[in-house]
């Protein structure tokens, strides 16, 4: 299973091509549609949520509510491109027309300078349209299928915030389940209501400024058996698989699994996941400190994984740079954006994580039938059981 995008941020829409999807997965707009809701929501975001509804438009891959086994085609419109079609349109401009929202500043922390020496662009506007974080719209299309995906075969992946601006939010045990119900209802994905309401001042403290704020959120995955992954070649550890996608996001710096770097100061004693078994789950651990992996495969229980995201590089009090034209030293170009992301990033992690599970699933178990998976999985789901 696999994907590919294309468009630019304020280009005429997003599209998005999914290929090896089983066919007969049930599948609606709607499934697709609720994931790009969930990934516009949040504290802090800026007017840009304002003017774009999103919503998937299917063009492929899926007729009468079932997938077909060929390519699944999405398209998203970019509402906003009406008010940059002269600027972002696929015609030339006249000879004697300037180029309008020429960028030759570029921003410190964004793609802009080192995009724009690699693909030789003068405009560093061809290097910021496409590494916008505008682009996670289509990378949550296509994980909406897996989590459906998912979800059909009785695996639950959640996520939420657990810190902002250094605030963190205190921890609960709640099922990945109870953790959605949860988030969604909180403007940042909190579960925790006092940090919420610190981290939401802190947000607003930040726009104030002229700043941006970054932090760490969490994504909780339920149902998988182990021995989903391998530990006979290192692209095919789960674990590291997760933790490639999950820095892939934009803005992503770190990642960590279970106790994550809190662990290099513990003993092995207190580390390690003891295990036991019963007639009724089989194999399971007395603790989870390693967030369900090991050795690069499931090991049956919850899977946890952080990413921390830095602050928005885009900034309304812009830091200094140098204008590739002249070489003088100016602040940097100032584009719409976000004092603070992190909650809608969460959404982001959660499809990413979802996608890369799906994707190890199918490269385990027939996958031409989407009902024949199914038997496959629960079947294999006795045997390790049983084991």
């Amino acid at each position: 299973m696999r994907y590919l995008t294309a468009g630019e941020s304020h280009g005429p829409e997003l599209t998005v091509i999914v290929e090896g999807v089983p066919a007969g997965l049930p599948l609606m707009k709607e499934d697709i549609d609720r994931s790009l809701a969930e990934r516009q929501k949040g504290y802090g975001r800026g007017r840009r949520m304002q003017i774009e509804k999103d919503e998937a438009i299917i063009t492929g891959g899926v007729r009468h509510g079932k997938t077909l086994g060929s390519p699944i085609a999405i398209r998203i419109i970019n509402r906003d491109f009406q008010h940059w079609s002269r600027i972002m349109g696929i015609e030339p401009p006249e000879e004697e027309e300037e180029v309008k929202r020429k960028v030759t500043r570029p921003r410190p922390g964004h793609a802009d300078l080192n995009g724009g020496i690699k693909y030789g662009h003068r405009d560093l506007r061809n290097v910021l349209e496409r590494s916008s974080a505008r682009e996670t719209a289509a990378r949550v299309a296509a994980g909406a299928i897996a989590k459906k995906l998912l979800k059909e075969l009785k695996i639950t992946v959640s996520s939420h915030v657990v810190e902002i601006a250094g605030i963190k939010a205190e921890r609960y045990p709640l099922s990945a389940k109870e953790i959605g119900e949860a988030a969604g209802k909180s403007p940042v994905r909190c579960l925790d209501e006092k940090a919420a309401k610190r981290m939401m001042e802190a947000i607003d403290s930040a726009k104030k400024n002229g700043d941006s704020i970054g932090g760490v959120v969490e994504v909780v995955a339920e149902g998988l058996p182990p021995g989903i992954g391998s530990h006979v070649h290192y692209d095919r550890k789960l674990d590291a698989r997760i933790a490639a996608a999950v820095v892939s996001i934009n803005g992503f710096k770190g990642v960590e699994f279970g106790l994550g770097f809190a662990a290099a100061g513990l003993p092995g004693s207190r580390v390690q996941d003891e295990i036991a078994w019963d007639e009724r789950r089989g194999y399971y651990r007395l603790s989870n400190n390693l967030g369900g992996f090991e050795g690069g495969m499931t090991n049956g229980m919850p899977i946890v994984v952080r990413g921390v995201m830095k602050p928005i590089p885009t900034l309304y009090k812009p830091l200094m740079s140098v204008d590739i034209e002249t070489k003088e030293p100016f602040k940097a170009s100032i584009e719409r954006s976000d004092s603070c992301a992190v909650p809608s990033a969460a959404v982001v992690c959660e499809h990413v994580v979802a996608w890369e599970l799906a994707k190890a699933l199918l490269e385990q178990f027939p996958c031409d039938q989407f009902p024949v998976l199914q038997k496959a999985v629960e079947a294999y789901r006795e045997y390790a059981r049983g084991f």
